[in-house]
């Protein structure tokens, strides 16, 4: 749906109102961004901004209604429209005319874009000014980008800026960087200055521009680690504690992976598939994706019994001084567990 609303903004249809619903921020400023240049006279200091937790949707309306000064058409921002969701029963919460909006969207200035924003993964639906709203204004859903529709995103933010990568690849740097639009965009971009803006973006150049997040480095120790790689286990280890992490942390990190995997596993034997399991535990597919490839990962007995030494190593971890590190490390180091 973005990109075909992108299409349209770029050949200057340009709509009196538009929602950006979803928790995807790349999204919303992709759409903020388009709509700033395709409307003349437009730059990044003459966008309105309203945060509609401080501010009446009066407020937005009247200014909406008001002639433009000095340029033939406003661009309007409104966020965090959390009226649309079931989260708008805060304590001093601004209220808002919502019947004034209502009849507003059925005549809305034209000489105004107003893009509300709600940043959230769902709507409620039963509200008369949500179905309004997505009856009147152009929706953009800005939802987390799952599978294969995410490598492919990653495949075209890559060749947007002039350079080439695999979906192979694509799905090692979300490995690597997570999953936010936002910062998979900015990794693309660091990667492409690195490259001349032509070339391709290689594992190696992932592994060595792309900083891993502490949660990225433990799913892929833990991985390596159940897998029996102990070289590679320790390794990443090191690289977790150089860093500055703590061994009590990653311990619950990786305890957390574990019970993951356990979760995996109980719901593939239950004959769920990829999506459907990631959707049930709400992490991203890729991670799933992996776990289901991995024949290395033992079987679910082990896994609960590794979870209970686990148990063991953070009660001591927490009763004890000394090399702290030490004792996780020699846990990790033994064959017998992985």
């Amino acid at each position: 749906m973005a990109n075909a609303t992108w299409k349209n903004i770029a050949s200057g249809k340009i709509d009196p109102v538009y929602l950006l619903m979803g928790i995807e921020q790349h999204i919303f400023d992709s759409t903020i961004e388009r709509l700033t240049k395709a409307i003349p006279d437009m730059d990044e200091n003459s966008v309105i901004r309203f945060d509609l937790e401080e501010t009446e949707v009066e407020t937005v309306i009247e200014e909406a209604d008001t002639l433009p000064f000095l340029q033939d058409h406003k661009l309007i921002i409104a966020s965090n429209a959390s009226f649309l969701s079931g989260q708008d029963k805060k304590r001093n919460a601004v209220e808002h005319n919502i019947e004034l909006l209502e009849n507003w969207l059925d005549n809305p200035s034209p000489t105004a874009t107003v893009v509300f924003i709600a940043p959230f993964e769902n709507l409620d639906g039963r509200k008369r000014i949500t179905k309004k709203m997505r009856k009147t204004a152009t929706v953009i859903e800005a939802n987390r980008l799952q599978g294969r529709d995410l490598l492919t995103w990653i495949q075209h933010q890559a060749k947007v800026n002039g350079v080439h990568i695999t979906a192979e690849t694509a799905g090692s740097l979300v490995n690597m960087s997570g999953d936010s639009l936002l910062a998979l965009s900015a990794e693309i971009s660091k990667m492409t200055t690195y490259l001349g803006g032509t070339g391709e973006i290689t594992d190696d150049l992932i592994e060595l521009l792309v900083p891993r997040t502490p949660e990225m480095d433990v799913f892929r120790l833990t991985d390596s680690y159940v897998s029996g790689n102990i070289g590679k286990t320790i390794s990443i280890y090191h690289d977790l504690l150089r860093n500055g992490e703590e061994p009590i942390m990653l311990t619950s990190l990786i305890a957390g992976h574990i019970r993951l995997m356990i979760h995996v596993q109980s719901l593939r034997k239950k004959g769920y598939q990829q999506q459907q399991i990631a959707k049930t535990l709400q992490v991203h597919p890729y991670r799933v994706k992996l776990m289901m490839e991995n024949r290395n990962i033992p079987n679910e007995n082990r896994l609960l019994s590794i979870i209970k030494e686990l148990a063991a190593i953070d009660f001591k971890l927490k009763s004890t001084g000394g090399r702290r590190e030490r004792v996780l490390e020699l846990f990790l180091m033994d064959p017998l567990r992985g």
